[in-house]
């Protein structure tokens, strides 16, 4: 892994890619969905914690179940997209590292340490969830992540009497260019960076 990537693929993944806000009614096929995760799992986090879930809420009865705890302003876009993914975080996500993490106890780094629990998990997640779509651009897929949902409504349909919690969420499928708001600035290097 030492030659740099092609511009185009660069172009794909970062300086062309955009947050949609609409979505092509194209299905995205389980396959599909298999071949991003498949990707994502391979990005690092601590002691290879692996603490994020995915839910891939894509039937009618699910998306029913999200729409009550989507803010006004993103019922539209997350009911037209084909796919929508609670990335959440698994509070007991150190009962894995025995598997994930085997040549040391790392278990016991997290087993009743909730500080520990709360920051490594929300940390993770959100990398992993950042995985997902760097993936998904990966795959010729459109994302359009959001915060703006009420995650203990969220919790309570979706994970009710387990150690899930939602992080954020994001809507996959074909974007509609004619929905994209004008791209908005980014920090200069020298105001976001230092060498020292």
């Amino acid at each position: 892994m030492t030659s740099p990537l092609a511009a185009a693929s660069l172009a794909q993944l970062f300086t062309a890619a955009r947050t949609h806000n609409g979505f092509r009614p194209e299905a995205i096929d389980d396959a599909t969905l298999a071949a991003l995760y498949d990707l994502l799992k391979w990005g690092p986090t601590a002691a290879n914690g692996c603490p994020a879930r995915f839910v891939f809420v894509r039937s009618a009865e699910a998306k029913a179940r999200l729409k009550p705890a989507l803010s006004p302003g993103n019922v539209d876009k997350t009911m037209a997209a084909p796919v929508t993914v609670i990335v959440a975080r698994d509070l007991e996500f150190y009962e894995k590292l025995p598997q994930l993490f085997p040549h040391t106890d790392a278990r016991s780094w997290f087993a009743g340490n909730a500080a520990a629990i709360e920051e490594t998990s929300l940390r993770d997640s959100a990398l992993q969830g950042a995985y997902l779509m760097l993936a998904a651009r990966s795959l010729g897929l459109d994302c359009g992540p959001m915060g703006g949902f009420d995650k203990a409504m969220v919790d309570a349909a979706f994970f009710a009497g387990t150690p899930l919690r939602s992080v954020f969420l994001v809507n996959l499928g074909h974007g509609d260019p004619a929905k994209l708001y004008p791209r908005n600035p980014r920090l200069a290097f020298d105001e976001a960076c230092r060498i020292v």
